[in-house]
């Protein structure tokens, strides 16, 4: 039992990492925040991917690189300490971007995030995908990225499939987190998603 849910808490750390407090730090040029971004992602989806950033000065996102295939990626976030970068199916964009939203607003709970997504996505006022959607993310210490060789030394991988509503019945996927198998996150939940970490 113990062995399960330091797996699990490691795990929700990599998720959280993108909403930790940190100090602030100025953002990679341009160039290197779109290396950067598209890292999580399997090389040949790198060159396609769309990368929202940090313009100079900037402190909200915007369109670095547009993109063809349908995946975003997101930047290293200049306010946070800890590197991460996340990349995602298209189809989660408003959900994302909702997310993104409310943070800026004030709201620093994920369960006060969510429970206003949820309910817009209950009126019908946001949007969610119709079919699995997949999250590729990198997260690790402060550092990680070294722009003279484009790689993140020491990041974690997480790959996320999103399946709004899954559960095990509907999926045969079990709840419990075991190191080396998937595990279903969420479950019955508008932002359910199958849970597989980079050891696999």
């Amino acid at each position: 039992m113990i062995r399960r849910r330091t797996h699990l808490t490691s795990t929700f750390l990599l998720i959280a990492a993108a909403t930790t407090p940190a100090i602030a730090q100025t953002a990679l040029p341009v160039e290197q925040q779109v290396v950067a971004a598209v890292l999580p992602l399997p090389s040949d989806m790198r060159a396609g991917a769309t990368v929202l950033g940090y313009s100079a000065g900037a402190t909200t996102l915007s369109v670095l690189k547009k993109g063809t295939n349908g995946m975003t990626c997101l930047a290293p976030d200049p306010k946070r300490e800890q590197f991460h970068v996340a990349c995602y199916h298209d189809s989660m964009e408003p959900f994302m971007l909702r997310g993104r939203q409310l943070r800026a607003k004030g709201m620093t709970a994920i369960e006060q995030v969510d429970s206003t997504r949820f309910a817009e996505i209950r009126s019908g006022k946001l949007s969610l995908p119709k079919v699995p959607a997949s999250l590729y993310s990198l997260t690790g210490p402060v550092g990680s990225f070294d722009a003279a060789t484009g790689e993140a030394k020491g990041a974690r991988k997480l790959f996320v499939v999103y399946m709004p509503y899954a559960t095990t019945a509907t999926t045969g996927i079990p709840t419990a987190g075991k190191p080396g198998e998937p595990w279903l996150m969420f479950p019955g939940t508008p932002k359910a998603h199958i849970m597989l970490i980079g050891s696999m």
